[in-house]
């Protein structure tokens, strides 16, 4: 797994193919959420809301009731390349949530408290 430093060269290198209007490398784009993910979890430590970025990654965070069965009730899923725009600032939670770019599900889940991950 790569490095949860915000500005590993994953991270650095997927926004810059972004902002060409190129397509990252899947192997540079599954690092960057990797990356991102783990600093999420570093910012809010907790097991209440599961952050899916498939086929990347997941994992549980922000502190709360912990669940450990069946379906999770706070649940986060979004695609690799709005999960980096969120981390980057370079895209809102709200507008994420509003385009359908965003999916979440139960009372834990905005966690725009914890974003940019890249500062």
């Amino acid at each position: 797994m790569s490095s949860a430093h915000s500005k590993s060269e994953s991270v650095n290198q997927a926004l810059d193919a972004l902002d060409r209007g190129a397509e990252p490398e899947r192997p540079v784009l599954r690092d960057a959420v990797r990356a991102l993910l783990a600093e999420l979890s570093r910012r809010a430590p907790g097991r209440s809301v599961e952050v899916r970025i498939p086929p990347f990654g997941a994992i549980q965070c922000v502190a709360g009731p912990r669940h450990t069965r069946g379906t999770p009730p706070n649940v986060v899923e979004t695609d690799p390349t709005t999960f980096l725009l969120l981390a980057a600032g370079r895209l809102s939670w709200a507008d994420a949530a509003h385009d359908g770019r965003l999916r979440a599900s139960g009372i834990r889940t905005d966690l725009s408290e914890f974003l940019p991950l890249t500062e």
